[in-house]
């Protein structure tokens, strides 16, 4: 599918290190990616100061808003309390069709709820799902894996709703042919699991519409054998974060038991596209975020300590979303579906 030109609305003021890591991305990813404009949303004087940092940048559309949604925030009512906070501004600007993606690294349960409150779900969907990409054990391939972290408890359908979205969103976006899809439990058998997973596993059997090979258990997540894995987010956001704490770790192992000395010297560059190699598969960085499935809009949750190269490859993964019509991907397998329009709010 050929390549369009795409505007990104960034929310600049969200983030850990907002906005000079947000500004640093949005100009990494101007520069790299010919057909992307990035709209940098936010407090003006702030990100020019960050700009002014960077003499060689692009000339980046500055989009003023007013305040950030604070971490330590309930969500719904700070976003009615600010409507005018960057979040707000950047969703309405895909909402009014001025861009045609947004990516945030602020508070993700403020950035779902308000991505439900400006852009509303898709017809069919009765819960958003928030998607990540993990590494597996085999270099060519990924697993997809949600939710993640939007919703806390979820029933039967909402878990084959999931299934369905993921399998698009690794087919299209992944290039996945015939994805596999797992129902995230605690044994292989059909009976193992509490009642939600037990009719889950029935729901997804009948789903002519993916490819469902059975339970995942929690050693079969990076095997590769999966190529969709669906779970509630409670289990998903915690398995996210333990991956990406044992990415970490692996990494900071091996440079400590490396030899020191001339010869370690040595050995350490000897192994250093090795080295380079197994921190871009494991490293969390390199996908950028969460891509959020089932909203009427393109939508990339990155982590609250995302660096520029992980902003940046957020920017890179909404454009993808955007080019390989994700949206009207899902819409099509769900059309005939139409949910209660019912609110949620996500935790952080």
């Amino acid at each position: 599918m050929a390549s369009t030109r795409a505007r990104i609305a960034l929310d600049a003021m969200g983030g850990d290190d907002a906005p000079a890591a947000i500004v640093a991305g949005a100009i990494a990813a101007q520069t790299e990616l010919e057909d992307v404009d990035v709209l940098l949303v936010g407090d003006p004087a702030q990100i020019q100061a960050c700009l002014d940092r960077h003499p060689n940048a692009p000339n980046l559309e500055i989009i003023p808003a007013e305040g950030t949604i604070e971490m330590h925030e309930e969500p719904l009512g700070a976003l009615r309390r600010k409507p005018k906070a960057s979040i707000n501004v950047a969703m309405q600007l895909v909402k009014d069709g001025k861009a045609d993606a947004v990516v945030s690294a602020g508070h993700s349960g403020a950035a779902m709820a308000a991505a439900l409150l400006r852009l509303g779900r898709l017809r069919g969907i009765d819960r958003p799902a928030i998607a990540a990409v993990f590494p597996t054990n085999r270099a060519d391939k990924s697993v997809v894996i949600l939710d993640v972290g939007a919703n806390v408890d979820c029933r039967p359908k909402y878990l084959e709703q999931f299934a369905v979205m993921g399998s698009i969103y690794s087919q299209y976006v992944l290039d996945v042919e015939s994805p596999k899809v797992g129902l995230l439990n605690i044994g292989e058998e059909e009976s193992k699991g509490n009642e939600v997973a037990i009719k889950a596993h029935e729901s997804l059997q009948r789903n002519k519409s993916i490819n469902f090979v059975g339970n995942a258990e929690g050693r079969d997540v990076l095997s590769g054998d999966f190529d969709v894995i669906v779970c509630d987010g409670f289990v998903g956001n915690i398995l996210l974060k333990f991956a990406e704490a044992v990415g970490n770790i692996v990494v900071q192992m091996l440079k400590e038991e490396l030899p020191r000395g001339l010869h370690g010297k040595l050995g350490t560059a000897l192994l250093k596209p090795n080295l380079q190699r197994l921190k871009k598969r494991i490293d969390a960085a390199e996908h950028g975020g969460g891509l959020l499935l089932g909203v009427e809009g393109v939508c990339i949750i990155s982590h609250g300590s995302s660096d520029a190269f992980s902003i940046a490859n957020a920017i890179r993964l909404a454009k993808s979303a955007v080019d390989k019509n994700v949206l009207d991907r899902i819409q099509s397998s769900t059309r005939d579906k139409a949910p209660p329009k019912e609110s949620i709010i996500a935790g952080d």
